[in-house]
Order: C-alpha cells, then sequence, then structure tokens
C-alpha cells in the first residue's frame, strides 16, 4: 500500500500529486482503491493496480497472459466502476490476477489491455476477492496541478 512516504513534497508543504501511485483507503468493512496519474489513462491504471493490491502482492503477478477490455460509460466516475468491476469479471470469471496495465480513453469508452496470469494459490497467497467497485466514495477528475484521481470503494 502506498503511504505518504511516496508522495513528492512541492516546497509548499503539499504532496506533489502528478506522481503516479496506486494506494488502498480504510473504508468499514470494505476497501477504497485511488488511483493517480499524470493523465486520466495513468490513473485508471493505478486504480487497477491498487485493486489487485487489495488481492495479492502485485510484484508477484508475471505479466505473461494478455486480455483486452473495452467499456463505456456516461461519465468518468462510472467509467472507473465499469472498469475496475470488468477487472474483477474476469478474475474470477478466469481466474486470473493482473500486474501491468494500458488504458486508452477516448471520450468515456475505455479500451485497455491487462497483461496477468492464472491465480497461483502458493505463491499470490490471495487475501480477497473483491466482489465489485461500488460508487460510495466515488471520486473522479483533474486535479488542480492537472494530473488526474480516480476512486471508490470496493466491496470486499
Amino acid at each position: 500500500m502506498a503511504g505518504a512516504s511516496d508522495r513528492s513534497d512541492t516546497g509548499s508543504g503539499e504532496p506533489n500529486l502528478a506522481v503516479p501511485r496506486a494506494e488502498q483507503f480504510p473504508h468499514d468493512a470494505d476497501i477504497g482503491v485511488r488511483g493517480v496519474g499524470r493523465t486520466r489513462e495513468q490513473a485508471f491504471e493505478q486504480a487497477a493496480l491498487a485493486l489487485m493490491g487489495v488481492v495479492t502482492d502485485v510484484g508477484n503477478v508475471r505479466p505473461e497472459c494478455r486480455m483486452e477490455i473495452f467499456c463505456e460509460a456516461r461519465d468518468d466516475g462510472f467509467l472507473l466502476v465499469d472498469w475496475l468491476n470488468a477487472l474483477i469479471y474476469r478474475m474470477a470469471t478466469y481466474r486470473m490476477l493482473f500486474s501491468r496495465f494500458s488504458v486508452a480513453i477516448e471520450g468515456h469508452r475505455v479500451h485497455a489491455i491487462a497483461w496477468g496470469e492464472p491465480v497461483d494459490r502458493d505463491r499470490h497467497t490471495p487475501a480477497v476477492e473483491p466482489k465489485g467497485a461500488t460508487y460510495t466514495a466515488l471520486e473522479a477528475g483533474p486535479c488542480p496541478d492537472g494530473s488526474w484521481i480516480v476512486q471508490c470503494v470496493v466491496d470486499v
């Protein structure tokens, strides 16, 4: 999990939001996932890494298999939820974990490639199985410095 030590100081005491990062944040019995990036696409990629980090140490997941993912929604917030739910669906259906993402967004359409491998319980030691991304604590948009932040709560 990323923390305050991962944030670059801008000299004003404020964290530099433009540094890409994936984080989780506490939320009652569920867990929040957040992605920050220099672009909207990068923030979506980081949110996907944060989701995978809820399940396992992403560093143990080999990017051996490639999977295309498409989704569309009416705005950036709903698109984030659809994107994470598309990943959760593939994790459950294909018994996969992912460690690398390439996201392209046009309007409110995602075309992404996710790389990963089938779950190896001994090596990945999955902690939880996410049930779905929710609209709770949903946020998606640009920051004053031009970077992007996206977040929501995932039901685990």
